[in-house]
């Protein structure tokens, strides 16, 4: 049907949904069994939304369902992708996937510690960060006791490896 048939009041604009977290082409999309409880969590949250949507027209219960739909949609897709790590299967003495990590950093006498997850559990907040992040990517592999350098822009950032945990 023509465009120009259709009553202006039942043009729906398409949803807009903000994206998720990249994970870059090629990049196997790794989670944690915790990262992939939450991913399932997020999408029966997002279904019992759907479910009780209170709108006051019949048009906005349509948008609010599209746009719910449309988040849902980015959701299984991340789901599908999503490869669980066992976390007692990764060597105990070496930082990878899943290890939490008890780090000096520079020249000060506190110790950070991170956890390294997937792209959808990453929240540096938590401190959790993502297993693609420039920080995991040099930790990938260190021992306790060994160092790892960040080159940034006006100095290089020594991490030194603490202490690592599954």
């Amino acid at each position: 049907m023509s465009r120009g048939f259709v009553k202006e009041d039942d043009q729906e604009e398409t949803p807009l949904v903000p994206p998720r977290a990249e994970v870059p082409n090629g990049v196997t999309n790794y989670v944690t069994q915790n990262g992939m409880n939450e991913l399932l969590a997020e999408k029966q949250c997002l279904l019992d939304e759907k479910a009780s949507i209170d709108a006051s027209t019949e048009q906005e219960k349509r948008i609010a369902s599209n746009f719910i739909n449309a988040k849902i949609h980015l959701l299984e897709e991340r789901i599908a992708i999503a490869k669980i790590v066992n976390l007692s299967d990764q060597p105990q003495d070496e930082i990878r996937f899943g290890a939490t990590v008890t780090l000096k950093i520079g020249n000060s006498p506190k110790t950070q510690t991170y956890q390294i997850v997937g792209v959808d559990e990453a929240d540096i907040a938590k401190n959790k960060i993502s297993f693609i992040s420039p920080i995991a990517k040099i930790l990938i592999g260190k021992k306790v006791g060994d160092k790892a350098i960040l080159k940034l822009a006006k100095e290089d950032r020594v991490f030194e490896v603490m202490e690592i945990c599954y």
